[in-house]
Formats: C-alpha cells, structure tokens, sequence
C-alpha cells in the first residue's frame, strides 16, 4: 500500500512512535528511526524490504517489533471517524 504524498506520514504515527526520529532505532547497524520510516514511506511493507534496505533487524533482532509496528502504522489505511 502506498502513503499519499499529499500527507505527512508522521501523522500516522502514535505519538510514543513520533518520538525521537533521529535516534537509532536498530542499535546494533546503527539505523535511525527516520531512515526506516524513510524506507516505508519509499515502499517497503516487510520487515524483510526493510531489512535489505536498511540493514535493520539484521543484527539481534531486538527491533523487530518496532518496525513492525512503524510498518503497521504507516501502512494501513486511513479510519473515518
């Protein structure tokens, strides 16, 4: 699925996952949390894509289910309320 370029796609996020974007997210390749949304807003939808973009998760593994979630966030469709 593709984010609207019309939107910014921090908006999507939750607040607790709008937080320190220029921070490393994967500790272990040294990856910002910006360059990983980066990643999905440019396509990748997997943690896999992801992985070979950015070399995230490839370490330990330990931030796996925060991108994840970044994916889920930005990925899903808009909810009317």
């Amino acid at each position: 699925m593709k984010i609207d370029p019309g939107t910014n796609p921090l908006d999507k996020l939750p607040p607790i996952l709008n937080k320190d974007l220029d921070r490393n997210l994967c500790v272990c390749n040294e990856v910002l949390k910006m360059d990983i949304i980066n990643a999905i807003v440019n396509g990748a939808t997997t943690v896999e894509e992801i992985k070979e973009q950015t070399y995230a998760t490839n370490g330990i593994g330990c931030c796996t289910r925060q991108v994840e979630r970044l994916i889920e966030c930005l990925c899903s469709p808009e909810t009317e309320k």
